[in-house]
Formats: C-alpha cells, structure tokens, sequence
C-alpha cells in the first residue's frame, strides 16, 4: 500500500490547469502528475465551487481569493477569541474595583 502523499495548493493548481488550461483529460492529467483520479476530480471539484464563490470547509483553498477569504476568516476568529478574553478580564476587574470601594466603605 503506497503511504498517503500530502501536496502543495501549488501542485494541485497545477493538475488543475492540466485539464482546464491545457484540455488534458482528467484520466491523462492523472497519469502525468502521478496523481489520484479521485484526488483530481475532488480538487477540480473543489476549484469549480471556489470560482463560483463557496469558501471550502476543511481544505485550503485553490483560488487566490478563497485563499484571502479564508485567511480573513481566521484572523476574524482570533479577533473574536480575544474580544472575549478581554471581556472576562474587564468584567473580572469591575468586581475588584466594586470589592475595593466596598471595603474602603466599611
């Protein structure tokens, strides 16, 4: 059994421009990259959806603006984790500050 191959988005984009660029057959552009069919024809049809706009779930993108709109999205995650971080330590120092007049009060 041949070890699983990991590949660039590169690589990939290359197989694809095989087929959609160059008029290889999915079949032919397999055997030149040495590729899957079935890998070829999930990335072409990943590249298909992504140029048509649907961000992928769980692959990177192939397309240059999938790739952006992913890295937004990230980067729009962090922000929100930290947004909350910030808020539990605004209202973890509201309670002190409470707790300190409180008892300068008494």
């Amino acid at each position: 059994m041949r070890p699983r191959r990991q590949f660039t988005t590169e690589y990939k984009k290359e197989c694809i421009d095989l087929i959609m660029v160059h008029g290889y057959t999915i079949k032919k552009a397999s055997e030149t990259m040495d590729v899957g069919m079935s890998s070829l024809i999930r990335w072409l049809r990943q590249y298909r959806q992504e140029l048509k706009g649907v961000t992928p779930v769980g692959a990177k993108a192939l397309t240059e603006d999938q790739r952006k709109i992913q890295e937004l999205e990230a980067k729009v995650r962090q922000l929100e984790r930290e947004k909350e971080i910030l808020k539990k330590a605004s209202a973890f120092f509201a309670m002190e500050m409470n707790n300190d007049v409180k008892l300068r009060k008494s």
